[in-house]
């Protein structure tokens, strides 16, 4: 019996591309490298993917094949000075999206902006925001999501189990720093790519 890669059904509401055959050669990779694919996406439109532990490029290449396997459609910022040739098409034709750190609403403003004028979008990102040992994550992803008022759902990256999961979204309606604290527990027991960075 021909093997398929394990992975969620994708509601019809959930931004979609269809990748074509990146999907089916990412599918492929991931399934004789071992990985699963796991856990629910949420029926929404619109929504922040919070991918965590951020230790290792690895993790960059795990998040494409997962997006190109279930021909999501996730875009992700970055400094605009980043998108420039030869390497500019290619971070636009996988979501790349330049962002402005001039810009008089800050980089948070621009990102709930783009969330109210579509009507479908995903924003994927690592809240650790290096790929170093970190203690402090930024909360930017935490105020884009309160006052653009989508969800977040953790994605972890467990380098043990070979296995990505997308967990509950969360709506964050408290104090930022609370819903941090309880949002880093989600990852407690994942096994990152180099755990002694964690």
């Amino acid at each position: 019996m021909k093997k398929t890669l394990k992975m969620p059904v994708v509601p019809v509401n959930v931004p979609r591309r269809n990748y074509g055959v990146l999907g089916r050669v990412a599918r492929k990779v991931l399934l004789l490298r071992g990985w699963k694919i796991c856990g629910e996406l949420p029926q929404q439109d619109k929504f922040i993917l919070a991918v965590a532990p951020h230790t290792s490029n690895w993790d960059f290449f795990i998040g494409i094949a997962a997006m190109f396997s279930l021909n999501l459609k996730v875009s992700f910022f970055g400094k605009a000075s980043i998108f420039r040739w030869p390497v500019k098409s290619l971070l636009e034709s996988i979501g790349g999206i330049a962002v402005d750190r001039s810009h008089s609403h800050g980089v948070v403003g621009q990102i709930v902006e783009t969330f109210n004028q579509s009507d479908k979008f995903i924003l994927g990102l690592a809240p650790e925001g290096t790929r170093s040992k970190t203690v402090e994550w930024k909360t930017g992803f935490l105020h884009i999501a309160k006052q653009a008022q989508v969800p977040v759902v953790p994605v972890s990256f467990d380098f043990a189990k070979k296995e990505v999961r997308f967990h509950l979204g969360v709506k964050i309606t408290r104090e930022i720093n609370q819903e941090l604290i309880e949002f880093k527990q989600v990852f407690s027991n994942v096994c990152a790519k180099n755990p002694q960075a964690v």
